[in-house]
């Protein structure tokens, strides 16, 4: 499975997210239309990637494969994973057991929602989270994609050794 065309958007307000103290994350969408969420995620025809805060979104990218049946040919799987690195899940109608395990090696949390839900909606649902605690897998991915601080070290130092 190749990647057949990806647009990705230059002049957008994404890095004004990323560079503000407020967290920010990446998610990907399964979608088609690219206004719902309406594919597999072995079998999407393409992908719709943003960057969230609590304040806003901004459209990142969008990434469109060729068309594959889910025949079980995990070769297909690649060019998926590639297009939506760097992302911290991935919402989509269904994904397979093979799929999922290599999304989580990747750090990515799949999600799967009822056919035809919009992207609109799923974006405020993540900004209402990231406003009011995020649930237990939205935290464990900011910790996971914040950088690690060589200060960390000072703190265990300061915790002290027993053994």
């Amino acid at each position: 499975m190749t990647l057949q065309r990806k647009l990705r958007i230059v002049n957008s307000d994404a890095t004004d997210l990323q560079a503000a103290s407020e967290p920010t994350v990446r998610v990907a969408f399964a979608s088609g239309d690219r206004r719902h969420v309406d594919q597999h995620f072995g079998a999407a025809a393409g992908f719709v990637i943003y960057q969230v805060s609590a304040a806003r979104y901004e459209l990142l990218a969008v990434a469109q494969f060729d068309r594959l049946d889910m025949d079980g040919n995990e070769d297909k799987l690649g060019a998926k994973l590639d297009a939506i690195t760097g992302c911290i899940a991935v919402y989509c109608l269904a994904v397979g057991a093979s799929a999922i395990a290599q999304l989580k090696l990747r750090g990515i949390q799949p999600i799967k929602v009822t056919p035809d839900t919009l992207i609109s909606g799923l974006l405020r649902d993540l900004q209402r989270d990231l406003r009011h605690g995020p649930s237990a897998w939205l935290a464990r991915a900011i910790e996971q994609q914040a950088p690690r601080s060589a200060s960390r070290f000072d703190a265990m130092e300061a915790e002290g050794w027993s053994e």
